[in-house]
């Protein structure tokens, strides 16, 4: 019985890993001068720097912006996962005890 949830869990982790990956958050520094993006399992999938709203000669303002930005699409990919997390325990719990949900959050 538990090898069988066991299984089940492995294949329910492997395929929410493939659906946080799907899922893109956003995130903007310096009025868009740096934009992040990032997928739910917390990897950044493409930065975009605005040449024309920054003084590329300022490394550090630059960094800031970078860091800042960077920090925020985790942050917002986290809460997805935490979503998508939820989901997936309260899809394997059996029927009546779903409230029991709220106890892994």
């Amino acid at each position: 019985m538990f090898g069988d949830m066991l299984g089940n869990m492995e294949e329910k982790q492997a395929e929410m890993k493939k659906k946080l990956a799907e899922m893109s958050v956003n995130s903007e520094s310096g009025d868009g001068a740096v934009k992040i993006t990032a997928n739910a399992n917390r990897e950044i999938t493409n930065i975009s720097i605005d040449s024309e709203k920054l003084d590329l000669s300022d490394l550090e303002q630059l960094e800031d912006l970078m860091m800042v930005a960077i920090n925020r699409a985790l942050e917002l990919a986290a809460e997805k996962e935490a979503e998508e997390s939820q989901s997936l325990i309260k899809d394997m719990l059996p029927p009546g005890l779903d409230g029991l949900s709220g106890m892994f959050g």
